[in-house]
């Protein structure tokens, strides 16, 4: 019975896929794709809810209809709506449907013109030159799908880190519920902060005589199991995700979480310096000999070595060691330095929730101020706000910032970047917020220089303030656009305009590289969650994390000033 969000949020996204390929309402469509980026971004177990008897038509865009699919969705492990989806079309839409990059138009346009049955035969329709030859494809479109499709079929699975997450605290949660059991981490590339995860390594101290291993092999998720040993265990769940199990004495158990924790290129460049002073170091611990120096702790891991603590998150080896050895490691910025949201859309565009209801959320997370941001009027699919529209939301937040107590709610508005790099509303109008978002939502294939230029361009005019979600990414779907972002950053620093880490689990962007660069810059970052329910607050959880990977600390985050200092710094970037 798949118990997890992502899963209700896979049938969801595959029925509007289905719909838009049989050319549904388009409402019906948008209904299906905000109920399934709902689901994947809520916080709670559905299940869980279920369970307690709540009313799933309380959350936001999810009426009766939507309502009883995921009860059933969540009590039978099917949904028979989209089961009569799949048999009315052809198997081959469902195979191509799975190729990220490739949507429900493109795969329409290649089955009916092509007639392919599998992905292999779309494969071969790219290498005969077949492809460019159907209207709106063209020789560079039939070069991305196959490079797609090249990925797609040799591809180890990965989902993203907030996909995984569930997954990961359901497994802790049973681990530590079995006798025994004294402690039970989560480590690898999940604990390290990665956008995605291949596998899941879970390191577990416990008694001899603890039944832990016979309780993770016949976990109700587990849908084979690959290897099972006394200390250690690899299983595959129901929703394709490896995860492995190394259970190891408590004297162990730093080196353990250390070691399978990596990064592979971090453990080798410790291990290195260990050498160096006599010291041998494994998922053991840390021997001068025979004798063991360490293990029981991390801590006591990297004292060995002449190292303070390494915070996860760092351990890529891109200089960590390096700085652990100065003593000039940052400290990481996190989620509680965080005193508002720059970015958030509400139900006058493509959000979900009323004014009220945003700012009830952001105050009782303790912030002093949320941004609303909602889509200008370019972005029809989104229901983008045209200058009446706007103008009257700006004045719905003055009054109701009349009303509210210690909290502000800040007039902005997410613009998109037009292909000549002009910003989507008049100038008049964009003065008088206090923050605007310049954003790319079309045009991705343009040139480097000329989509560099585009840019530039937008962040040159005066009301400029912040370019979201930088490089356009949907990790897994569509790749970052073809832009010099090193020149953006330095042109953001000379500006004097801020960059964004987007905390959309699909979108993590700035990527860290790009953020630590921008760091390095002197580029102010903020981390928004791009919220389009009071949910998807819960979001920033990952852009912190991103943030944490690109050595981000509380000053270099531009949403950790109070509201006069936002104020002060907002108002330098107007000209």
């Amino acid at each position: 019975m798949p118990k997890h969000n992502a899963e209700v949020a896979a049938v969801f996204s595959k029925i509007a896929d289905l719909l838009e390929i049989e050319n549904a309402n388009p409402f019906r469509v948008r209904a299906y794709r905000n109920a399934a980026r709902l689901i994947q971004g809520l916080s709670r177990d559905l299940g869980e809810m279920v369970e307690r008897g709540e009313d799933l038509r309380d959350l936001p865009g999810i009426g009766e209809d939507l309502s009883k699919k995921i009860v059933e969705i969540l009590e039978t492990g099917h949904c028979r709506f989209l089961e009569q989806l799949e048999k009315q079309e052809p198997p081959a839409l469902t195979e191509l449907l799975q190729v990220p990059g490739l949507g429900p138009k493109r795969v329409k346009a290649l089955w009916q013109a092509l007639q392919v049955e599998s992905l292999e035969d779309l494969a071969a329709a790219a290498r005969a030159g077949r492809i460019r030859m159907l209207p709106g494809f063209g020789e560079k479109t039939e070069l991305r799908i196959l490079e797609l499709l090249t990925a797609h079929l040799s591809r180890i699975p990965r989902v993203s880190i907030a996909q995984a997450a569930p997954v990961a605290e359901d497994l802790l949660r049973l681990l530590r519920s079995v006798p025994g059991v004294q402690e039970a981490v989560v480590a690898g590339s999940f604990r390290r902060g990665q956008e995605t995860v291949g596998d899941l390594d879970l390191v577990v101290t416990a008694r001899l005589d603890s039944p832990v291993m016979e309780r993770f092999v016949h976990h109700e998720d587990v849908a084979e199991i690959f290897a099972q040993g006394p200390t250690r265990a690899t299983v595959v769940l129901r929703s394709h995700l490896q995860v492995d199990l190394r259970v190891v004495a408590a004297e162990s158990f730093g080196a353990a979480l250390h070691y399978f924790t990596g990064s592979k290129s971090h453990n080798i460049a410790i291990r290195r310096r260990a050498q160096g002073l006599g010291l041998k170091v494994n998922e053991y611990g840390i021997f001068r000999g025979k004798e063991r120096v360490a293990g029981e702790t991390e801590t006591a891991v990297y004292a060995a070595v002449g190292l303070p603590y390494i915070e996860p998150e760092l351990r890529e080896n891109r200089g960590e060691i390096e700085a652990a050895a100065l003593g000039k490691l940052p400290h990481l910025v996190q989620e509680g330095d965080l005193r508002g949201d720059l970015h958030c859309h509400s139900a006058a565009s493509d959000g979900h929730d009323r004014l009220e209801d945003l700012a009830a959320a952001a105050q009782a997370r303790g912030w002093e101020y949320l941004a609303i941001t909602d889509h200008s009027r370019a972005l029809r699919v989104a229901n983008g706000l045209d200058p009446l529209r706007l103008r009257r939301q700006m004045d719905e937040i003055d009054l109701l910032n009349g009303k509210l107590r210690g909290f502000t709610l800040l007039k902005g508005c997410e613009v998109d970047i037009l292909e000549d790099g002009s910003l989507d509303l008049p100038d008049a109008l964009l003065r008088d917020l206090d923050i605007v978002i310049g954003a790319v939502h079309s045009h991705f294939d343009l040139p480097r220089a000329r989509q560099t230029a585009r840019v530039l361009k937008a962040m040159d005019h005066p009301a400029f303030t912040l370019l979201a979600h930088p490089g356009g990414r949907l990790i897994g779907s569509r790749p970052a656009m073809d832009l010099d972002l090193p020149r953006i950053i330095r042109h953001a620093r000379e500006r004097g305009v801020f960059l964004e880490v987007n905390a959309q689990p699909q979108r993590l962007d700035l990527p860290d590289i790009q953020a630590q660069a921008a760091k390095e810059e002197g580029v102010l970052l903020a981390v928004n969650s791009d919220a389009h329910s009071r949910f998807d607050f819960d979001h920033l959880r990952w852009g912190v994390l991103q943030a944490r990977r690109g050595w981000l600390e509380k000053k270099d985050v531009l949403n950790t000033r109070s509201l006069p200092e936002l104020r002060t710094l907002l108002a330098q970037t107007r000209r």
